[in-house]
């Protein structure tokens, strides 16, 4: 499974930040799990540099620009220089900052074109009885495939997000069999996309709330191939608990 722990600004501590990475490549040697560390920029370049371990680097966010004059923008390709293998594309809270879909669409293409392999945030709102957040789902993958060519859409991860599971415990989290059912919506609409049976081999992750106790029930239960975490991500304990589950 593809786990991403994603600190967004949770960690502002060098030293903290240090400790995360140390206890992940401890997790990395004795897990068949492919982890994933999402650090803030400044740490991203300080944790990533001759990177030797079996844990990779994603970037939070990339610059909808390709540089040049564009004072504090952060570019797909510095990103790339400094060691990140992936980056997080139209995360729910950069869509609430101003990320239009025309924006998710060029920051994956950019993404694409420094060798990043970009990880697709996708979500809705909230649920209506007649299912109209499905269309949210659509619109959101067709509108940030739309450039890219079928090559390309291969290499593209799908990380479901469900806004109004964020930031909830587990028990107000979805549940496995609602999951189940959006992962093969996710790749309904993927197949309308890609050729053949191609759709099955992109990845789909999920990245609502993800705790220890419900991480290995929702992958056994569903066919999901990982989990995008948050704020479980940068408590050493519950993450280890996480990563050792799903190991």
């Amino acid at each position: 499974m593809i786990i991403i722990a994603n600190w967004k600004a949770y960690v502002e501590d060098r030293g903290r930040a240090e400790k995360l990475l140390a206890l992940s490549k401890k997790l990395a040697r004795t897990s068949e799990n492919t982890l994933v560390l999402a650090p803030s920029a400044p740490f991203l370049g300080l944790l990533a540099h001759n990177n030797k371990s079996r844990v990779a680097f994603a970037a939070q966010d990339v610059s909808v620009t390709t540089g040049g004059a564009k004072t504090g923008e952060t570019t797909a390709q510095m990103y790339a220089s400094l060691g990140a293998a992936y980056a997080l594309i139209g995360h729910s809270e950069r869509r609430a900052l101003g990320d239009t879909e025309a924006d998710v669409a060029a920051k994956v293409s950019h993404a694409l074109a420094c060798s990043l392999t970009p990880v697709l945030c996708v979500g809705e709102q909230e649920r209506d009885r007649e299912g109209r957040y499905l269309s949210t789902i659509r619109e959101e993958i067709t509108s940030a495939f739309a450039p890219l060519t079928q090559k390309e859409r291969m290499k593209v991860i799908i990380a479901y997000e469900p806004l109004w599971a964020i930031g909830k415990t587990a028990d107000s989290a979805i549940r496995s069999d609602d999951l189940s059912e959006m992962a093969l919506y996710i790749r309904k609409v993927l197949a309308e996309l890609l050729p053949g049976k191609n759709a099955s081999r992109v990845p789909v992750l999920y990245g609502g709330a993800v705790e220890p106790g419900s991480a290995r029930e929702l992958a056994g239960a569903t066919s999901i191939d990982g989990f995008l975490v948050g704020h479980a991500s940068v408590d050493e304990r519950s993450f280890a608990a996480l990563v050792k589950e799903l190991s």
